[in-house]
């Protein structure tokens, strides 16, 4: 296959459920060359042992190595990521009523959480003597119970901040990722580059030799 092409493309993360991992799951590949690309996604790279949830790091150098196993003259493009995880996560039995227990338990632990934060928040910023001073500047006397201020700020807070994050069960006011949604990616891509960077260090980098 000389003066031949092949352009491949791998992402940070890549999810797998089975134990024999091939050439196909963890990388794109790209040439005039079809039969090739079909015979390369077929190769295996990685046989996994463990039975639980496992990572394993990657070089792309592994890949180039396993490539030119099969086709040493073919010109390898790399349009993706240098550095990869593969996750394995052995396929598990759902059980229903676990995993609403575990979401109620959580959303109770948010819920209570937020609200002794909100608390807090207005004992330091004394909301109240502030909303009583708004009161009286513009109505001209003292307040003497529950006003429309306190319904408004009771009723606005949930509001800005379902209007803020933009997510509310799965309806969205736009196509735009969600701030949570971005904080996540942001907290998954950190998560990717120090397993890499650790795998690195420690030598468990699946590599050439």
């Amino acid at each position: 296959m000389d003066n031949g092409y092949l352009y491949i493309k791998i992402d940070k993360n890549n999810l797998v459920d089975k134990k024999t991992v091939y050439l196909k799951d963890v990388a794109k590949l790209y040439s005039t060359d079809t039969d090739m690309v079909k015979h390369l996604k077929a190769q295996v790279i990685l046989m996994i042992n463990e039975d639980k949830k496992t990572n394993y790091m990657f070089s792309v150098l592994k890949l180039i190595e396993v490539i030119n196993k099969w086709y040493p003259d073919i010109r390898i493009t790399n349009l993706g990521e240098t550095d990869f995880i593969v996750h394995y996560e052995p396929p598990e039995k759902t059980w229903r009523l676990l995993e609403y227990t575990k979401v109620a338990f959580v959303s109770l632990m948010v819920f209570f959480g937020a609200a002794f934060t909100i608390m807090t928040f207005h004992e330091d910023a004394n909301v109240k003597d502030v909303f009583n001073s708004v009161y009286k500047l513009i109505m001209g006397n003292e307040k003497s119970g529950g006003s429309i201020l306190e319904i408004s700020y009771a009723v606005g807070l949930p509001l800005g901040i379902i209007l803020f994050f933009n997510h509310f069960s799965k309806a969205k006011l736009g196509s735009d990722p969600t701030p949570m949604q971005v904080q996540m990616r942001l907290y998954e891509e950190d998560i990717d580059k120090t397993l890499i960077e650790n795998a690195n260090r420690e030598g468990k980098t699946i590599d050439i030799r």
